[in-house]
């Protein structure tokens, strides 16, 4: 689906809401993230809120769109919202985790079997009053107006190694996102390299990472298809979480009727574009096993194996949390609970 026709559909759905505010001032909101153009989040999350928003308000929310980390690296996206440079960031948890650190939770690997499920369980939990709205939204005065959560990352390695279990993956060279991703390759024995998305391509083509953890809908987005050989199928090595946030200082400024379009916009697209994502993902698989892509499917005792880390990743991240005098264990109990009550 392109994503005009997404935010069209969006528009159309909320079509007495840009009725009812025809008398609206206009206003123009900076939102910055560290995506390229063509980056699956963006065409099916960012760029669908921003038409959504401009046909909903009839051109008076004029949105300019800095990409590319063209504002700013990631790891900066939360200060600069915060400050005003930015109205609305990309802020991933995993690259403030010093200032999210609970939020961590969600990108576990293990937890969750799709795109939806942890989307669904960790937006409900970041909506105004809930857990982590409280615990980390509200602490860094900033509230999230749409998340998108990617499905299950899986392993794509780049050379011509004959694998088919998880021992063969021992030693490899792994680009990882950081934090749990990292501990759980290190206790199947692979070697976790931690680098920004733009340097995979780079990297693998060269033979300086042996491949990388991404989920399928994000291969082309970083123009790793023709590179693919072989990829894990099934698995779950966690997750990134995404929130476009706006400072709570900038979203007092804001008129009602300018919260409520942003609001239901994102919501809207929160909830269309993981369903997009998980759709996306089974038909790129298939692209992928008619390029000719192996696929390594871990049998009961690789499975087992690979379950019982994933159990002790969990249970060793919230006990380093509650070591710091952060609740690991009480937000590992309730986004487990969120996740329960997902489809």
């Amino acid at each position: 689906m392109k994503y005009t026709t997404l935010a069209s559909a969006l528009a159309i759905g909320l079509m007495s809401i840009s009725t009812a505010h025809a008398d609206m001032k206009n206003i123009e909101l900076r939102v910055g993230d560290s995506l390229p153009p063509d980056h699956i989040i963006s065409r099916n999350l960012t760029q669908p809120w921003i038409e959504a928003v401009k046909e909903m308000s009839n051109g008076k929310i004029d949105i300019k769109y800095y990409p590319a980390e063209q504002a700013g690296k990631a790891r900066d996206m939360l200060s600069l919202t915060q400050t005003g440079v930015l109205d609305i960031g990309y802020v991933g948890p995993a690259y403030v985790a010093d200032k999210m650190p609970l939020s961590g939770v969600a990108e576990l690997p293990g937890l969750f079997t799709s795109s939806c499920q942890v989307t669904n369980a960790y937006w409900s939990m970041a909506q105004e009053g809930g857990y982590f709205y409280e615990k980390e939204f509200k602490p860094n005065k900033i509230r999230p107006l749409f998340i998108a959560a990617l499905p299950p990352y899986q392993v794509v390695i780049g050379n011509d190694k004959s694998i088919s279990k998880l021992a063969d993956f021992a030693g490899l060279k792994i680009r990882a996102a950081g934090g749990a991703q990292e501990l759980t390759l290190r206790m199947i024995d692979m070697v976790p390299v931690k680098m920004a998305p733009p340097e995979i391509y780079e990297s693998m083509s060269r033979g300086t990472i042996d491949g990388t953890l991404l989920p399928f809908i994000s291969i082309d987005s970083y123009k790793l298809s023709p590179l693919a050989k072989t990829a894990t199928r099934g698995a779950n090595f966690g997750t990134v979480i995404v929130t476009y946030s706006i400072s709570e200082r900038k979203w007092k400024s804001l008129p009602k009727d300018v919260q409520d379009i942003l609001s239901q916009a994102g919501d809207q697209v929160t909830t269309q574009a993981c369903e997009q994502f998980d759709t996306s993902e089974q038909t790129v698989m298939n692209d992928l096993k008619t390029a000719g892509v192996k696929f390594v499917d871990f049998d009961a005792n690789d499975k087992a194996r690979l379950n019982a880390v994933i159990d002790k990743v969990a249970m060793d991240w919230a006990a380093k949390l509650d070591e710091r005098n952060r609740p690991g264990t009480e937000t590992l109990k309730a986004f487990n609970e969120a996740l329960s009550k997902t489809n």
